[in-house]
């Protein structure tokens, strides 16, 4: 399948007409705690040899989800208006990337984390040139990964972990940054499933 941004312009014009199954949400880890709306951006940059997807790598010392690979987003905030206003404002916030740069093409539906974030996924595409600001105290790295990797089934990894509460699934999709050698990205969790969603939601016949 080609992955252009024309393709995936014409998908979300037709959203409504598309029938699909998002991933199932994941179990609560904290039952009592109150779910909290968030939103994130699905960054694709326009680079010459394809799309990529822009991702983060979480510092290790904050409270959700230290350490982990996620998208640019955060925690809505009041003063936002809707989803695709906290999307691009926590990516400005988190990564320097500004607005002027990003041009949405829709939203994929609510996904909710295991720790009660309710996130809707906004997919925007991203043209260079433009210059990141990482914050530190909230992004360890930023690094891109081709979506044609990421929209290759053969890439996604169930795996299943035992917990308290029982075994969990989840998917996983490590990939070996090519400049790096002996560099791996676990990309697994909340940001997986959003990425299985995108390419189920991508992948499905009208």
């Amino acid at each position: 399948m080609s992955w252009t941004i024309e393709f995936l312009r014409q998908r979300f014009e037709v959203m409504p007409a598309i029938r699909w199954t998002p991933e199932p949400q994941e179990p609560p880890l904290f039952p009592d705690r109150a779910p909290a709306s968030a939103a994130v951006l699905i960054p694709l940059v326009q680079r010459d040899e394809g799309l990529t997807v822009l991702l983060t790598q979480r510092t290790a010392h904050l409270n959700d989800h230290a350490g982990q690979i996620s998208f640019p987003g955060g925690r809505t905030e009041p003063h936002d208006d809707g989803p695709v206003a906290t999307a691009l404002r926590e990516t400005e916030e988190e990564v320097g990337l500004s607005r002027a740069h990003v041009r949405v093409l829709g939203s994929l539906p609510m996904y909710q984390t295991a720790t009660n974030f309710q996130v809707i996924p906004v997919v925007a595409v991203v043209q260079p040139p433009f210059e990141l600001k990482p914050d530190d105290f909230e992004v360890a790295e930023v690094f891109e990964v081709p979506l044609a990797f990421l929209m290759d089934p053969a890439n996604h990894q169930e795996k299943f972990i035992q917990t308290p509460g029982g075994p969990r699934r989840y998917f996983a999709m490590p990939y070996s940054a090519p400049n790096s050698p002996g560099k791996e990205y676990f990309i697994w969790g909340a940001t997986a499933a959003m990425l299985r969603n995108l390419y189920n939601f991508l992948s499905a016949p009208l």
